[in-house]
C-alpha cells in the first residue's frame, strides 16, 4: 500500500469506531477514537487491562486539548511551546461522558479517564499522528501495543501475534519513521499552577 492509502485506511477504521495498530513518536500504539467508549472498551479488552486504569491519548495541538479539558491551566502552553521530546501532560478536569458535544465542548469517553477526571494527553512530535489526530478532528487513545503487565515492546517485530490479530487495521511497519522506542516524560498539572513530574 501506499503511504496515502495506509493513512485513508486507518483514518476510516478510526472513523468506523475500529482499533489500529500504529507507530507514534515514542512506541508502537493501540488506538482508537477517544470519544468511542465502545472503540475504547475494545482496547481494554486487546490488552486484557482493567477499564480502571486511564489512557494516555493523542491530539493534533493545544486548540484540540482545550474542546476536552474544563480549564488548560497556563502553564501548559508554555510546556507544549518549549517541548522538542515527547511529553505527556495529565490534565484536571477532562469532560466525559456520553458520545457528543454540547456547544463546542465535546465528550471524551467515560473510560479513557481516570477516577479523579483527569486525563494524559500528547502533542506527538511525529507528524504522521498529528494529521491523524487533525484529520478525525477528534483525540486517539495511545496506549503501548501489549498484554497488560507484559514487556513494551519496541519495535513491530516484537508485538505479539495475538495484538496484530485483535485490531482491525495494522499500519505497516514502513510508516515507522519517528518512533523513537521511548516513553514520553509525564508531567501531572494542577488547576491552581501545581506541577508534578511522574516520569523524567
Amino acid at each position: 500500500m501506499k503511504a496515502e492509502e495506509i493513512f485513508s485506511k486507518a483514518l476510516e477504521t478510526l472513523r468506523g469506531g475500529g482499533t489500529i495498530l500504529y507507530p507514534t513518536d515514542t512506541v508502537w500504539g493501540l488506538g482508537c477514537d477517544a470519544t468511542n467508549p465502545e472503540a475504547v472498551a475494545r482496547i481494554y479488552g486487546i490488552k486484557r487491562r482493567a477499564d480502571s486504569k486511564s489512557l494516555v491519548l493523542l491530539a493534533s495541538d493545544l486548540d484540540m486539548v482545550a474542546k476536552y479539558i474544563k480549564e488548560v491551566p497556563s502553564i501548559a502552553i508554555d510546556l507544549v511551546e518549549v517541548n522538542d521530546a515527547p511529553m505527556t501532560i495529565v490534565y484536571p478536569g477532562a469532560i466525559a461522558g456520553a458520545q457528543g458535544a454540547d456547544g463546542d465542548r465535546w465528550h471524551l469517553a467515560w473510560n479513557c479517564v481516570a477516577q479523579d477526571g483527569s486525563v494524559g494527553i500528547r502533542i506527538p512530535l511525529a507528524t504522521w499522528c498529528r494529521n491523524l489526530c487533525f484529520k478525525l478532528g477528534r483525540p486517539l487513545v495511545s496506549t503501548s501495543a501489549n498484554i497488560s503487565g507484559e514487556a513494551t515492546p519496541q519495535r513491530f517485530s516484537e508485538i505479539p501475534q495475538e495484538i496484530k490479530d485483535a485490531v482491525d487495521f495494522v499500519v505497516p511497519p514502513s510508516v515507522d519513521t519517528e518512533s523513537s522506542g521511548r516513553a514520553s516524560q509525564i508531567i501531572k498539572l494542577g488547576l491552581r499552577g501545581e506541577v508534578e513530574i511522574i516520569r523524567k
